[in-house]
């Protein structure tokens, strides 16, 4: 469910209050354009250093994904901004992060970007997942899959989950943000999101495989069995979504899953 964004100078005050106590005095704030998943996105600037602000109303039901990624962030790679703070006031639950200058990654066939996308999952890969409590891949999938391929997908990686390109940093590296769903589950997890969001950017299903498996080794090894249970469970994930969202970029992400589908089938 989308958080109807507002501005810094739109918090109530006791809030914008508890988030200076941990920052200072906030001189400039400027709002983020991108995301639909919180309340606030601002980078606030003070007279001693810039961070990432982001928040949603407790009582709405984001607030379950952000305390999520405050939970997992002491336990995430390098590349991944730290958190600093978490607070909640005035009706906000408010965090903030180390600012990262940077742009959001390009997808595209032939992108610089790819390289550095690729060394940031990998990373994560090769993270231990903590002994935390997190949703298990078997579990999250359960509604759309079969028992049997439920199972299969079952391991103790750290998953993000959520590969879009708007979740990917690049500066001299690629940062992966936005950590609301971490999951763990079989390591060819995340590069089998990733691919999908390959196809959206324009490469060919084929193209997506083969250039993940030169570049994941858990991809590499995947069982091809255990590969079609998940992606014809996230074909009926993304078909749930854009039900009850119908926006048109939803509905050609459902569209790429059963096209991933079919081209697995066959190879």
């Amino acid at each position: 469910m989308p958080v109807d964004r507002i501005h810094w100078d739109d918090l109530p005050l006791a809030a914008r209050d508890a988030v200076e106590r941990r920052t200072g005095p906030v001189v400039r704030a400027r709002s983020a354009d991108a995301g639909a998943n919180s309340g606030i996105a601002a980078t606030v600037q003070t007279a001693a250093a810039t961070q990432f602000v982001k928040g949603v109303p407790t009582d709405h039901p984001q607030a379950r994904t952000q305390q999520r990624e405050a939970t997992i962030n002491p336990y995430l790679p390098p590349s991944c901004p730290r958190l600093l703070w978490h607070v909640q006031a005035a009706g906000w639950d408010l965090i903030g992060y180390e600012r990262i200058v940077g742009r959001h990654a390009d997808y595209a066939p032939g992108s610089p970007d790819l390289p550095l996308v690729a060394r940031a999952l990998v990373e994560l890969q090769n993270t231990p997942c903590p002994d935390i409590e997190l949703k298990r891949a078997e579990d999250r999938w359960s509604g759309y899959a079969g028992r049997a391929g439920v199972e299969q997908l079952a391991g103790d990686t750290l998953l993000h989950t959520d590969l879009a390109p708007h979740n990917m940093l690049v500066t001299d590296r690629a940062h992966l943000i936005d950590w609301a769903w971490p999951t763990r589950g079989a390591a060819w997890i995340d590069p089998a999101v990733l691919i999908l969001r390959l196809m959206e950017a324009g490469h060919t299903a084929e193209a997506a495989d083969a250039w993940s498996r030169g570049h994941f080794p858990s991809w590499e090894a995947a069982p091809h069995a255990s590969v079609a249970a998940f992606s014809e469970a996230n074909a009926r994930t993304w078909d749930e979504i854009a039900r009850n969202d119908p926006q048109d970029w939803k509905k050609h992400m459902g569209r790429l899953a059963h096209a991933w589908v079919t081209y697995w089938r066959t190879h």
